[in-house]
């Protein structure tokens, strides 16, 4: 086995001042008990797809500005759009309304010019918006783009926690991921089932990973299953029942396969 632990990097000094500044503002207005999250957003979403334009409000009743240039500044304005979870029932409005500008942000900001593949700053700016939108959000929490929740304030995140690319994360019912949990890229974590006769009878279950899982690529747990400590879910697997702890599981739907070879010896007894 080769070891390969990532790379420490370090940005031009001019850039890394220009960022710190950016994202120490943003952090600031956050911290603001007053703040007018949706202001924060519009203003934010303005400065990166209008970079040097007039004033916000001059440039929307300007009749001389394209009808599609004015309605996509309305939609830098989250009050001015709605997104899916809106649409569901049992949620509660109106803590909804206040992580809905930021989850706005969050995803608007990665389909930027500066957030789009930008790890640094994306990074560090998803890791100001978490601690605002979930539930709890630990230490050193590492999120790479086109990440995607329902509610967000239903996710509950331990300590180095990190999720790669292109996951949605359905906290409907409620996502638990412990302390150093990795979810890889295009994988699915569900907290809502439908019915198999009616498909808007729905029920929220919480779904749990527990300390040190991984989820490989495309994989998929399904509402209310508990993955066990330091288990591992294969590439393209389907979880569809509770994994125990440092089991590897692969397949369709998911089944263990064998221990990890560094499970501790109480798990290896009958093995």
């Amino acid at each position: 086995m080769v070891h390969r632990p990532l790379k420490t990097l370090t940005l031009p000094d001019g850039a890394a001042a220009i960022y710190d500044d950016w994202l120490g503002d943003i952090e600031q207005r956050l911290e603001d008990p007053e703040c007018d999250r949706y202001l924060l957003c519009r203003d934010v979403l303005f400065d990166l797809y209008f970079p040097g334009s007039a004033a916000y409000e001059d440039l929307l009743h300007d009749p001389d500005v394209s009808k599609g240039t004015r309605a996509t500044l309305l939609a830098l304005d989250p009050r001015n759009v709605t997104l899916e979870p809106e649409y569901y029932h049992e949620g509660n409005v109106d803590r909804y309304q206040q992580v809905k500008p930021l989850l706005w942000l969050w995803q608007s900001f990665d389909r930027s010019p500066l957030g789009g593949g930008n790890v640094d700053v994306g990074v560090r700016l998803r890791r100001i918006l978490a601690r605002h939108v979930f539930d709890r959000c630990g230490d050193n929490f590492k999120c790479f783009q086109f990440v995607e929740f329902s509610y967000g304030y239903k996710m509950e995140v331990g300590d180095n926690v990190v999720i790669h690319r292109h996951v949605l994360l359905d906290d409907r019912g409620g996502i638990v991921l412990g302390n150093r949990v990795s979810v890889a890229d295009y994988s699915n974590i569900y907290s809502h089932t439908h019915a198999l006769a009616d498909p808007v009878d729905v029920t929220n279950k919480q779904t749990v990973l527990e300390d040190g899982v991984r989820l490989a690529y495309h994989a998929t747990v399904l509402a209310g299953v508990r993955v066990g400590e330091e288990a591992m879910v294969g590439s393209g697997a389907v979880v569809a029942k509770d994994v125990d702890p440092w089991h590897l599981s692969l397949g369709v739907p998911a089944k263990p396969i064998r221990l990890k070879p560094n499970a501790p010896p109480e798990y290896r007894e009958g093995t």
